[in-house]
């Protein structure tokens, strides 16, 4: 088996790359390490490479369809990596995630509806829902034992007549958590009961640690099955985001149409040939690259866990179950989080400032530990200069 090496230094400049080449519009300096959007600075692995050097030998990049084998490549890794058994006539075409989950905001709700959102969480939610004219009804996490949670009775007291949908993020970013099956059937036994349709974001659905088990949606129950959504992609997992390939997964006939409508209308359907060339080459071939690359993770997080325990103990990373997102906790050190971002950029890194996801995150910020251990270690040494 081929041993891969996540230490190998990418240089990613000057490729118009958002993490690097946009840190001059997103923090006002170029002189500043970002740890920041969500992409990995490890190289896209050799398997997806080689395939689309091979399509391109090709030359010709007209009309495309994506045919059986695309869809059973998504089949297969389901069942094979989360025991869960999908109909390829549950699956459709989104460009990426949050554009999925939009053009689900669409189709199941109108403009006044009530969409309900569990902060602190990935940001572009908000975008998505104020977007579309919906009202965005605010359900907070509990932080418990240094984990977050749902808060059910509040959720129960939030739905009302108004309320048509709820978008999960499953595993949940920035806090890291795989919500258990017993949280998720708590969960969906309020919205069952109240007619609400759950919108799950599964993209990270891949990026699970060891001890801790992805369950999808659909999976707790029948009746789950048919009142939700699930919108998923290998872009996180791959590092392939770039080619704007996602897929949803509906079992409900009904809802499928009605987001294929809201799909084809203005003709996003189609994709990109080398998109959908990424996404089944990464389902066939990429399962021995993503268990080498969890590994690295989760020492990578080790080393985050250690370093500030042992430099700065006034900053709690979150433990994550899961995804290369760490939600670190700076309340201790008393810092407003204008003063706090203001600190870290003269320290020369760039971290997403915790209140991006909701009031909730006042005090924290979200670092990205997708990239080799020596820049993820010189990062920790700005942050502790920062603050000495």
């Amino acid at each position: 088996m081929k041993k891969y090496n996540f230490d190998e230094l990418v240089d990613r400049t000057n490729t118009n790359c958002i993490k690097y080449d946009g840190r001059q519009m997103f923090f006002g300096t170029e002189d500043v390490l970002p740890l920041w959007v969500a992409d990995m600075d490890f190289k896209t692995p050799d398997f997806i490479i080689n395939a689309l050097k091979e399509r391109l030998e090709h030359e010709v990049l007209g009309y495309t369809f994506r045919d059986d084998s695309y869809a059973e490549s998504i089949t297969n890794w389901l069942e094979k990596r989360h025991a869960w058994k999908v109909e390829k006539e549950w699956l459709s075409f989104s460009p990426g995630v949050v554009a999925g989950l939009t053009l689900a905001i669409e189709a199941f709700s109108k403009p006044g509806d009530e969409v309900i959102v569990q902060p602190p969480v990935y940001f572009p939610f908000f975008d998505s829902v104020k977007g579309t004219g919906r009202k965005m009804v605010e359900n907070p996490l509990k932080l418990e034992n240094g984990r977050y949670t749902f808060d059910l009775e509040d959720l129960k007291q939030k739905i009302t007549s108004e309320t048509k949908l709820l978008l999960l993020c499953n595993p949940q970013n920035p806090g890291g958590m795989v919500w258990t099956r017993e949280e998720l059937e708590a969960l969906t036994a309020i919205c069952l009961e109240n007619k609400v349709l759950i919108i799950s974001d599964e993209i990270h659905s891949d990026l699970v640690f060891e001890g801790h088990k992805h369950i999808p949606l659909p999976t707790i129950s029948e009746e789950v099955a048919q009142s939700c959504v699930v919108c998923m992609a290998g872009s996180k997992t791959f590092n392939i985001a770039g080619l704007t390939t996602s897929f949803v997964v509906i079992p409900n006939k009904r809802l499928l149409a009605r987001y294929e409508r809201e799909l084809k209308v203005p003709h996003l359907h189609m994709g990109n040939i080398f998109g959908s060339v990424a996404l089944e080459t990464a389902y066939r071939e990429g399962e021995a690259w993503l268990e080498q690359m969890l590994v690295y993770l989760q020492e990578n997080m080790q080393l985050v866990r250690t370093y500030l325990k042992g430099n700065l103990p006034q900053v709690v990373p979150m433990e994550p179950e899961a995804t290369y997102l760490v939600w670190l906790d700076f309340n201790a050190l008393g810092l407003s989080d204008e003063e706090l971002n203001e600190r870290l950029l003269k320290a020369g890194v760039g971290l997403n400032r915790g209140v991006q996801f909701g009031k909730q995150g006042s005090g924290y910020m979200r670092i990205n530990i997708g990239c080799q251990r020596s820049t993820l270690l010189q990062a920790l040494e700005r942050i502790k200069a920062a603050f000495a």
